[in-house]
């Protein structure tokens, strides 16, 4: 009876979670909208879900604690909840970097509009998936699914790059668009961040499952 008890307070838990990863993923979806169609009020929509991300982490954290100080869980359980408190700080600091990209992206619809490269749009779309699949791994326990995560970081990296050296090739051409091009490096810089936290929800995924750490080249635990 205590066990059932326990699993169904970790799976509401972890319903929690998954609404916050809703709120990332209607953020991302709307700040890269906002950009894209340069629409400034969409931005608005990214300060407002950021707030209920901010809500959501400090319910989870107290439920998580809560958890912790009743029900005294040993092993997996305990790892579990370990788990959940470190996703649900990543998806915290996705939130904050999506609004970073928003004020970045407000700026850079006030300058001369440069043609924004298909990288960025494409590394937005990638993130996106990793958060989705990132939290589907989660709440399967499916090692597999988020080691398939960690492979999806290499490519947003190498878009990140691709973007930083497109910039600095346009910079030198056309200085009078320095500010623009930085802040489109920025947003590329904030996405790849965002793909980093979502490796790190697919790395708490496998440690979970399997008691592997893999952080860092790591080994079993």
């Amino acid at each position: 009876m205590l066990e059932r008890i326990l699993d169904i307070q970790l799976d509401e838990i972890k319903k929690h979670i998954l609404i916050m990863g809703g709120y990332v993923e209607k953020a991302l979806t709307d700040v890269i909208a906002a950009l894209t169609d340069r629409d400034a009020e969409k931005f608005q929509s990214v300060h407002f879900v950021e707030k209920k991300i901010n809500e959501d982490h400090k319910r989870i954290d107290n439920e998580c604690m809560g958890f912790l100080a009743k029900q005294g869980p040993v092993a997996k359980d305990l790892r579990m909840v370990i788990a959940i408190l470190k996703i649900n700080t990543d998806l915290e600091r996705m939130g904050d970097q999506l609004v970073n990209i928003s004020y970045t992206a407000q700026d850079y619809l006030g300058r001369r509009p440069l043609e924004i490269v298909k990288e960025v749009s494409r590394m937005s779309e990638i993130v996106r998936e990793m958060v989705r699949k990132s939290l589907d791994s989660f709440v399967r326990s499916d090692p597999k699914a988020a080691e398939k995560v960690l492979e999806m970081d290499d490519s947003v990296d190498a878009l990140k790059n691709q973007v930083f050296h497109q910039m600095i090739s346009h910079i030198k051409a056309h200085p009078q668009d320095t500010e623009a091009a930085l802040d489109i490096i920025l947003i590329a810089r904030n996405f790849e961040r965002m793909g980093d936290h979502a490796t790190n929800i697919a790395e708490d995924v496998i440690f979970v499952s399997t008691g592997k750490d893999i952080r860092h080249g790591g080994v079993d635990a």
